[in-house]
This record gives structure tokens, C-alpha cells and sequence, in this order.
């Protein structure tokens, strides 16, 4: 990869590394999860629409506007309050745990829009480690507690979401300039969540270090990570890129147990390692596979909390 690819995959592997940790403190707070996910999603299109409008890089969107929805729905709209909900259940570092399971999410995608592509060997096994890791953090650390249960379920949907958006960008918006499709993306599911954050607009004011922590996802992990990720994908491909999601969840995991003085099970220690090596391994197709997807950019690849 080029130098220009890997400072934008450094940077994005730990801007995306540390949402998890504001999330949970905004929740803590008192912010509700929709106004949480508003707060954040318009900070960031306030950005964005103001870099990108005064670099004239927006016009020729409406073109697009059914994909740029698309993507605004799967990568933001659904996935962000629904982490943030899942994280007032779950701990920050089992919610980063469950989107490590995106590149599984991701292979069965592909098995299912890439005819080409079968589950077998060393495919296989990967899918069946992965999700064995899943079971085995479900099944240890959150068996048996409802509420510990819908927040995984509400972080694995969110999951979904992630594996399923980049396959959009990369084919129907990658030509465009980054900075404004993330804008464009933000702003309509800024408009999205608007009614939602306004049911769920909490009667008492959130904390300072709620708002705080908005601000950091609005302006840092949401504006700033979105664009870098879109360039990363243009200059390495989206099976390099897709590589982030092996290092996210173990920063997510250190800064929880560092700043939130969380204490992870052995179903999340143990469930972190299968998923992930489950991914690799699935993620890992032959050398042939490899060049043809990057080259072709019929691969989705992972994406942001």
C-alpha cells in the first residue's frame, strides 16, 4: 500500500477503535440512544457540508441519490442508534466484540451476491470458528440475562448494516468525491433520525460529559473517520481495508477495561479470539480471489461503530 493508504488505515483503525468508549459514556450520561445517534450524525454533517460545499465538490450527487440513501441507512441511520441502545445493556467492549463479526458477515454476503464464490474449506472453517466465538460470547458471558441479550442482538443488526453499506459505496459511489458523499450520507440520515431523536429527547438534561462525548463522535469518530475510511477504500482496496476490524475491537476492548473499569468474562476473551480468527481465515480467499476482488471492488468491507 501506498504511504497516503496506511497513515488513512493507522487513523481510521483507531478513530474507530474508540467510539465505543464515548458511547458509553454519553449513555451514562443520561443521552438517550436516538438523540445520542442524531447528536452525533448532525455535528458531523454541519462538517461536512460546509468543507464540501466550499470545495464545490457536491453537485452531481442527485444522480446518486437512491445509492447515497442506501448507504446513509445501512452505515448510519439503522446502525448508530442501535449500538448506542445495545451499549446501555452491554458493556463498550462487548459491543465492539459483536461488530468484529462483520468479515463473517460480509462472507456470507458475498457468497450470496457472488455466484462464484462457495463455502468450502478453508471458508468453511472460518464461518464455523467465528460464530462458534459468538456463540461462546452469548452463550457464557450473557446467557440467561434478557437485557444483555437484546443488547448484542441490537449491536449484531448494526453489524449487519456495516457489512452490507461499503458493498454500495464501493460500486455505486467510489468515483465521487469522499468528503462529499459522507456529507450527502449524513445529512439525509440526519433527517432520518430527526423525528426519532425528537420522541426520544430526554426530560432531564444529560450530563457535560455527555454532551462532550457527542461532540467527539460527531466531530472526530463520524466526519473525520468517515472520510478517511472512503479514501482508504479508494487507495487500498476493500479487502486491505476490510483488515481495520481485526484491530478495532481490541482498542475498544483496552480503553474499556483502562477508562470504564470494565472486567470482560472469559466468553468475551475467548469469543474475541474465535471471531477473529474465524474472520481472518474466512476473509482469506486464494491469491487469485484476492487480486480479482480488489481489482474489481466486488468485495464489501468492514465499517465504522
Amino acid at each position: 500500500m501506498s504511504r497516503r493508504a496506511w497513515s488513512a488505515f493507522a487513523a481510521v483503525s483507531v478513530l474507530w477503535g474508540i467510539p465505543y468508549l464515548f458511547i458509553k459514556i454519553a449513555d451514562d450520561g443520561g443521552m438517550p440512544p436516538l438523540v445520542l445517534a442524531w447528536g452525533r450524525v448532525t455535528l458531523g454533517a454541519v462538517v461536512l457540508l460546509l468543507v464540501a460545499g466550499r470545495a464545490g465538490t457536491l453537485h452531481g450527487l442527485r444522480e446518486r441519490g437512491r445509492w447515497l440513501l442506501a448507504f446513509a441507512v445501512l452505515e448510519i441511520a439503522i446502525p448508530f442508534p442501535l449500538i448506542a441502545l445495545g451499549e446501555t445493556k452491554v458493556a463498550s467492549s462487548t459491543a465492539a466484540i459483536v461488530i468484529a463479526s462483520v468479515p463473517l458477515i460480509i462472507t456470507l454476503l458475498v457468497l450470496r451476491f457472488e455466484p462464484s464464490e462457495r463455502v468450502t474449506g478453508r471458508r468453511l472453517a472460518g464461518l464455523l470458528v467465528g460464530f462458534a466465538g459468538v456463540a461462546a460470547l452469548v452463550g457464557v458471558d450473557v446467557s440467561g440475562n434478557g437485557g444483555e441479550l437484546l443488547g448484542v442482538g441490537a449491536v449484531l443488526i448494526a453489524a449487519c448494516g456495516y457489512a452490507s453499506a461499503p458493498l454500495v459505496l464501493k460500486r455505486h459511489l467510489i468515483d465521487l468525491d469522499p468528503t462529499a458523499v459522507m456529507a450527502a450520507c449524513l445529512t439525509i440520515a440526519a433527517a432520518i433520525l430527526t423525528p426519532f431523536a425528537i420522541v426520544d429527547w430526554p426530560s432531564a438534561a444529560p450530563s457535560g460529559g455527555a454532551f462532550a462525548a457527542v461532540a467527539v463522535l460527531g466531530f472526530v469518530c463520524t466526519a473525520l473517520a468517515l472520510v478517511l475510511m472512503a479514501i482508504l477504500i479508494g487507495a487500498a482496496g476493500p479487502a486491505r481495508a476490510s483488515v481495520i476490524t481485526y484491530i478495532n475491537p481490541v482498542i475498544a476492548l483496552g480503553l474499556g477495561i483502562a477508562f470504564l473499569g470494565e472486567s470482560p468474562g472469559a466468553g468475551s476473551l475467548i469469543g474475541l479470539v474465535l471471531i477473529l480468527i474465524g474472520s481472518w481465515i474466512s476473509t482469506r480467499g486464494s491469491s487469485q480471489s484476492t487480486r480479482s476482488s480488489t481489482q474489481t471492488g466486488q468485495a464489501p468491507i468492514s465499517s465504522t461503530p
